[in-house]
């Protein structure tokens, strides 16, 4: 772990441009591959996307997939910079004033933060406002829960394990007025979500982030580190909730859900984590299942 923070740390004295030059290579590297990564975000792309003709799903998924590869080598830069170097990175905050009310309320706080931009230098901006827990599941490589911990240093969210107690700390911290930080777009076990709209197409989507905000009367904020062109850094959205989603009927609530994630998407709609099977379970057949034409 030690070497590979090294190297994070040597990495990181590159100017973000070039690392989201490397990146955007490597996106281009994988388009040209065309492996099942490719293939699934295009069938995304058609289904969110249906007006565009062949040429534009064309372009769109080059886009696409050179974000794609920005998001992953701009990593090397916020983890081994150090979060409080990586925040000089921050260009402009939009919505700073809904957390603001958010926080005074005492209510507690719920972030919806969907897979879309630089979600690690978000947590590095929110938990530098507040004290954070955040949902997640362990990485399947241990060493790399420990380098995390390191990088992120006093900035470091309080992780929450995705599982029954980890539920129930989230309802503690929130009755606390607390803040928790969660994935709204992360597709849930099966038995376990709510299908809801999302682009148009029916995906299975999580009702623990509904019931939270339903029980504990917390304030619901989407939120996204939008990357800028050309390495210029990135510029912090924060948004209000869809109405309905505290609603006591799940189906309006998950709708609602959905609709905040796609308010957030259609502001940076190509740096959106386009490749997940957002549209597989839906009791028909996987349109992942078929050959692209």
């Amino acid at each position: 772990m030690y070497l590979l923070y090294l190297l994070l740390r040597l990495l990181a004295l590159l100017p973000l441009r070039v690392l989201h030059g490397i990146g955007g290579g490597l996106g281009r590297l994988l388009l040209w591959r065309r492996g099942r990564m490719v293939h699934n975000t295009a069938v995304n792309l058609r289904i969110a996307q249906p007006s565009l003709d062949d040429a534009g799903q064309a372009a769109l998924l080059h886009e696409v997939m050179v974000e794609s590869g920005k998001s992953a080598s701009e990593i090397v830069k916020v983890w081994g910079a150090g979060a409080e170097r990586a925040l000089e990175l921050v260009r402009e905050v939009r919505g700073a004033a809904l957390l603001d009310a958010a926080l005074a309320t005492g209510k507690g706080v719920i972030i919806a933060a969907p897979h879309l931009g630089c979600w690690e230098l978000l947590n590095y901006w929110l938990c530098r406002r507040t004290p954070m827990a955040i949902l997640y599941r362990p990485p399947r490589i241990a060493a790399i829960e420990g380098l995390l911990r390191k990088v992120r240093g006093a900035l470091a969210p309080e992780q929450v394990r995705a599982d029954g107690a980890g539920v129930r700390t989230l309802y503690k911290r929130l009755a606390a007025g607390g803040t928790v930080g969660i994935l709204p777009d992360q597709k849930p076990r099966a038995g376990e979500g709510q299908f809801a709209p999302f682009f148009g197409r029916q995906a299975l989507t999580m009702v623990l982030l509904p019931r939270l905000a339903a029980r504990t009367g917390a304030t619901v904020l989407f939120a996204f580190a939008e990357r800028l062109p050309r390495g210029a850094g990135y510029r912090i959205h924060l948004l209000p909730a869809a109405p309905g989603l505290a609603d006591a009927d799940l189906g309006i609530a998950c709708c609602a859900l959905n609709q905040g994630v796609q308010n957030c998407v259609e502001l940076a709609f190509a740096q959106y984590q386009w490749q997940y099977k957002r549209y597989s379970a839906d009791g028909l057949i996987s349109p992942y299942d078929r050959e692209q034409g």
